[in-house]
């Protein structure tokens, strides 16, 4: 199954204009589910990348000790301390379900994973929470310590075809091996399908030198330039764009905005990821440029503009 690089002008498509026309929430509105007491950095950086590429609103759900420290990083972001690790008995993981989901209708998309930790009451809520998204038809995207729930837990997104899993090279090697899947076997650019097929057709982004993405029938890749810094935190952002992009995939379904329908419901979730991993790969390369070895996560979220700008092909933002 070969690879191939979309027609950058159709995955455009998907971004709503910049108008009048629309009110606040209608160019996306995105959930991080994540933020643990140990990990304040990661749901930050995936909720303000969120809203640096372009989404109206994003919401982070964490426990209560990470909750103050996230609210004192930006007040963009809007944080529910709902989450509860095994040393707090004040709310059950049912409790803790109820309070998230009630908010399911002011979301588009649910980015799962940033700083959620491995403990066993963030793990099993943030499991229910998820498959409280699937009900509701909301595309996921799961990252970091949410790919160690997949891992245990497979079934929780198999079989559904708006899960994204963003994996690095350890989490990609953990997730085949618990789907089974020997990597000396296959041929390295095919495994990516391999696994999506092992799930269902979920998409998966192998992210490596090379950003490979596929859901089991075709496979993209995205060889955007980016930094040689591998510093904490770029996959957080990668999540948070891949959030912006399906919020606005799920408005361009949806029809928010007058546009030409050429894109398939289908396709979406391909388009959206190879999108933010463009943005994504060129935002590092851009603060690389800068900093050097002296790089930071933070120094890349002041790229996202220029990036989107390059990737657009043109500054929006005329007066």
């Amino acid at each position: 199954m070969p690879s191939r690089i979309p027609d950058i002008a159709k995955v455009r498509q998907l971004i709503p204009p910049l108008s009048g026309e629309m009110h606040k929430g209608q160019a996306g509105r995105v959930g991080v589910v994540g933020g643990s007491e140990d990990y304040t950095g990661a749901p930050y950086f995936s909720a303000i990348s969120a809203m640096k590429l372009g989404a109206d609103l994003c919401h982070v759900f964490c426990e209560p000790g990470a909750g103050t420290v996230i609210k004192s990083y930006s007040p963009e972001l809007i944080v529910h301390p709902y989450m509860r690790t095994s040393d707090k008995t004040d709310a059950s993981v049912k409790d803790i379900v109820a309070r998230v989901t009630d908010t399911f209708s002011r979301l588009h998309v649910l980015v799962v994973g940033p700083g959620l930790s491995r403990d066993q009451v963030m793990q099993d809520s943030a499991r229910e929470i998820m498959l409280k998204a699937r009900e509701r038809n909301m595309a996921i995207v799961v990252d970091a310590d949410g790919l160690f729930l997949v891992q245990n837990h497979p079934e929780t997104v198999k079989d559904y075809k708006k899960a994204v899993l963003t994996p690095n090279v350890v989490e990609f090697k953990r997730l085949c091996e618990s789907m089974n899947i020997n990597a000396k076997e296959h041929d390295q650019d095919t495994l990516a399908s391999q696994l999506s097929n092992a799930l269902g057709g979920v998409t998966i982004v192998q992210k490596g030198a090379i950003d490979l993405i596929s859901n089991g029938k075709e496979v993209l890749r995205c060889e955007t330039e980016g930094g040689l810094r591998r510093v904490g935190g770029q996959g957080d952002i990668l999540s948070g764009t891949l959030g912006t992009f399906l919020a606005w995939g799920k408005q361009y379904e949806d029809g928010v905005w007058e546009h030409s329908n050429e894109i398939d419901s289908k396709d979406i979730a391909m388009l959206a990821a190879w999108g933010a991993c463009t943005v994504t790969r060129d935002s590092s390369r851009r603060a690389f440029q800068k900093y050097g070895r002296a790089m930071l996560t933070s120094h890349m979220l002041e790229e996202i503009g220029p990036s989107y700008d390059k990737f657009m092909g043109t500054r929006e933002n005329k007066i």
